[in-house]
């Protein structure tokens, strides 16, 4: 038996936008960031948010790809509208974006690479590790309900990782 969660297996529709977020990852390794992407998809369809990790080119430790999305919508949109939203994640959100998307009330999580896979990619150097405590347990704490759906399109989400991370 793997000691990894099993891969999810995803609608049509789920799997273009999740795919959408690891296009997003793409971006920010070519632009020398963590190669991590996220967007956030109304109830409609509508493109609300696309963004990706930026934490080497702004200097910014907050600049992950799901928390920069997150500042994107909360003046744009209202929280009925992203009750409603979807937010796709190259990767299994940290804590700290597991806690922006808690207080944006997004209510619906879609994510690539799970964080145990991630963390053979990332290495033992301390500075690439990260808190060992799935947004799982941070949505189960929520205060409202927090579908999180993942880990799935595994290879596809994990290719960017490949010869990134120092080990």
């Amino acid at each position: 038996m793997s000691q990894y969660p099993t891969e999810m297996k995803l609608s049509d529709t789920d799997a273009t936008y999740l795919r959408d977020a690891i296009r997003m990852s793409a971006v920010a390794r070519a632009r020398g960031n963590r190669p991590f992407g996220a967007v956030v998809i109304s109830k409609q369809g509508e493109l609300l948010a696309e963004a990706f990790c930026n934490t080497t080119e702004t200097g910014d430790c907050t600049g992950h790809a799901e928390t920069t999305a997150v500042r994107m919508l909360s003046p744009k949109h209202a929280r009925s509208v992203l009750a409603e939203a979807t937010l796709y994640s190259s990767a299994e959100p940290c804590v700290m974006c597991a806690g922006a998307i808690f207080w944006s009330g997004i209510q619906r999580v879609i994510y690539g690479i799970d964080a145990e896979r991630l963390r053979i990619f990332r290495g033992e150097l301390l500075e690439q590790k990260d808190a060992e405590l799935s947004c799982r347990d941070v949505f189960n704490a929520s205060s409202h309900p927090i579908e999180c759906i993942g880990p799935a399109l595994i290879h596809d989400a994990s290719q960017v990782h490949e010869g990134f991370w120092k080990s």
